[in-house]
């Protein structure tokens, strides 16, 4: 199973966007689990369901950091800004707000989180979206020599 299949699947089981992105990669971190969840809890729904940036890439960006800790800080932020182009290029934006209603989703700010029932599941795309910020940040793993 790729890290991206992991991340879906993290997802699914009820963790938050950033969540299972980061967890999708825990084997690799020296971070304990339990951190990982909190430190990555506060950026889901788009940063605490503010609705900005998707918690899939931020998830991708904190990830990244852990990853790749002898980086400098340009090196870093152009990491990063490689993230959110690749997924850019691929869903159109990296804002929640703007995933979420281009796929027909009603946008709330409101700090409860939605049940995960079925139809949850059915009308989002926040489990594709957590695949694609995985799956490149894994490719950029590999390209790396991070992950073969």
């Amino acid at each position: 199973m790729t890290r991206a299949e992991q991340a879906k699947n993290y997802f699914k089981s009820g963790y938050n966007c950033a969540q299972a992105v980061a967890l999708a990669f825990a084997d690799l971190l020296d971070v304990p689990e339990e951190t990982l969840k909190a430190a990555t809890l506060p950026m889901g729904g788009g940063l605490s369901r503010l609705r900005q940036t998707c918690g899939g890439v931020s998830g991708a960006a904190m990830t990244a950091g852990l990853l790749f800790p002898d980086c400098g800080k340009n090196e870093m932020y152009a990491l990063v800004q490689e993230i959110a182009r690749r997924f850019r290029e691929k869903n159109g934006s990296i804002n929640c707000g703007e995933l979420l209603s281009g796929a027909g989703v009603a946008v709330s700010a409101a700090p409860q989180a939605e049940a995960r029932t079925p139809e949850y599941y059915r009308k989002r795309p926040c489990p594709d979206l957590v695949y694609d910020a995985a799956e490149i940040l894994e490719q950029i793993c590999a390209e790396r020599g991070r992950i073969s």
